[in-house]
């Protein structure tokens, strides 16, 4: 192990509960990781915040502690050649761009405050147009309406607009920004999969767009724009100015979801993973050229390697509440003890006795985009008991995936033969069972579940040639996967998702003004 020409990768995996950092080796095996929980801010029901000085000192955190237990098993911390940062999405955070200080909370991806906003922008002239564009429908999701709202309700965010001192950046941009040690080194970018979730890119030219820019009535003059780089570049991402890695480069950035298909290996056209975090996300790599959803999905950048590789895309559908349903029966309604018990609660029973839950806590994303549904309980009757409600829970998530993969089938012509997976809800065999069940086809669960961080310190190791490329990563994390088989007939299957159907119409208008 201990020889000398080893080479470790560090990852920053930003998410939206916790910050972490893991070490790899060329095997893609995590050998060291350290992990902390920040605090989670809702000043308001639909609002959703972090302080983004407590998100960089968590990470700094994280990247002492790993490195700490990486040294204690023998290695040398000179071993560590780059690190990749990976990170919760259209989470948003401005800064003066004089003290580079933030200037209010993080806006979190999850927060609805935006709605009424999103309201009035769909009504104006030019609206329908921008999905073409940027890949992304008008919703409380992108970044660009958490900016507007910056700009319009917070009074420090509004002067430093006026000024031409304000900052934007979703969390990469402001981890690199810090990390760097702030306007000392004013190293200010962003990669193609993060800068495609804020509605300013161009998802054809991967370049800033004017019109996007004017739709919004944004002054680009007087707010700072990243400069958007590839996914694995070797000097665009500064190196860390402090912490136990001090002068360690930065080389590679990818939005999470991004970063799990890497790490899943989904490199090549018609491969797709799903991650059961906090909401789930499921990426369907569609090759070379975006392919423009007509059936409620997103267009995204699925990485940008650069060099003489070509930029990547891929569709993606995202439900807002997964792995928090279950969190939510923990922590709000006292189901078990812990999110693990969940499952073990489910299982009590054969099925959900007929309970559908509709777990629209943020309304519904993906591909429906339902802003007014809320979370609601269907088919209760005396014989319910806790195990139903646990069970409908973990079918939620599952019955959502399969109505993404339908979208995707419709938009890409193309029929998936097997979803590759990861995150949280992922390490439950019943939740796993039943999303083959429901979808007809094999599920495929690696054993090392760390994919996100992986993707990470993928991008960062093509840039300093840890990889050479992508061929050589083929064999990366595939020993002691589970196959999960579908085990009940098609028309079983139709027939519970006809149901979860029918509870989606019923759960709509319940947000009325």
């Amino acid at each position: 192990m201990g020889s000398v020409a080893e080479s470790f990768i560090g990852s920053i995996d930003q998410g939206t509960t916790s910050s972490r950092f893991l070490i790899f080796n060329k095997h893609g095996d995590p050998v060291a990781s350290h992990q902390i929980e920040f605090k989670q801010i809702y000043p308001h029901p639909g609002w959703h915040e972090h302080d983004p000085l407590e998100i960089i000192d968590s990470v700094e955190k994280c990247i002492d502690g790993a490195v700490a237990a990486f040294e204690q098993q023998g290695h040398s911390v000179n071993s560590i050649k780059a690190v990749g940062i990976t990170n919760q999405r259209e989470t948003t955070v401005v800064w003066d761009k004089t003290t580079g200080e933030p200037l209010y909370n993080a806006i979190v991806w999850t927060d609805t405050r935006t709605q009424a906003l999103v309201r009035r922008l769909k009504l104006r002239l030019g609206a329908d147009k921008l999905q073409d564009l940027c890949g992304l429908p008008l919703s409380t999701y992108p970044s660009v309406g958490k900016l507007l709202w910056f700009i319009e309700n917070v009074p420090a965010a509004k002067e430093a607009y006026e000024k031409g001192n304000l900052c934007f950046g979703t969390m990469d941009t402001w981890l690199a920004f810090r990390l760097n040690g702030g306007i000392k080194r004013n190293v200010f970018v962003t990669d193609p999969s993060n800068a495609s979730r804020t509605m300013f890119m161009n998802i054809h030219t991967l370049k800033y767009d004017d019109s996007l820019i004017d739709f919004f009535r944004v002054d680009p003059s007087k707010v700072h724009l990243p400069e958007i780089v590839p996914s694995a570049d070797k000097t665009k991402y500064g190196s860390l100015a402090s912490t136990r890695l001090t002068g360690v480069p930065i080389t590679g950035c990818l939005g999470d979801q991004s970063a799990a298909l890497v790490g899943q290996k989904g490199f090549n056209e018609g491969q797709a993973k799903s991650t059961y975090g906090t909401g789930s996300f499921l990426l369907y790599n569609v090759g070379e050229e975006p392919v423009i959803s007509t059936h409620g999905l997103l267009t995204t950048v699925a990485f940008d390697f650069g060099g003489n590789t070509k930029p990547m895309y891929a569709l993606e559908g995202s439900i807002a509440v997964a792995g928090s349903s279950v969190k939510f029966m923990v922590d709000n309604l006292g189901f078990a003890e812990s999110s693990s018990k969940i499952s073990a609660l489910a299982e009590t029973v054969e099925d959900s006795g007929g309970v559908t839950f509709v777990t629209a806590f943020s309304g519904l994303f993906a591909p429906y985009w339902i802003d007014d549904a809320q979370g609601t309980i269907f088919g209760i009757t005396a014989y319910t008991q806790r195990g139903h409600i646990a069970r409908a829970t973990l079918e939620a998530t599952c019955f959502q995936t399969r109505a993404i993969l339908n979208a995707m089938e419709k938009d890409s012509k193309k029929a998936l033969t097997e979803l590759a997976v990861d995150g949280g809800m992922s390490n439950s065999d019943l939740t796993m069972q039943i999303q083959s069940n429901l979808i007809g086809i094999p599920v495929n669960r690696p054993a090392m579940r760390e994919t996100t961080a992986l993707g990470a310190a993928i991008a960062a190791g093509i840039a300093v040639g840890t990889w050479k490329s992508i061929d050589e990563l083929r064999e990366v994390n595939t020993q002691g996967a589970t196959i999960f088989r579908p085990e009940i007939p098609k028309e079983n299957s139709d027939k519970r998702f006809a149901r979860w159907t029918k509870a989606v119409e019923m759960s709509k208008g319940w947000l009325g003004d």
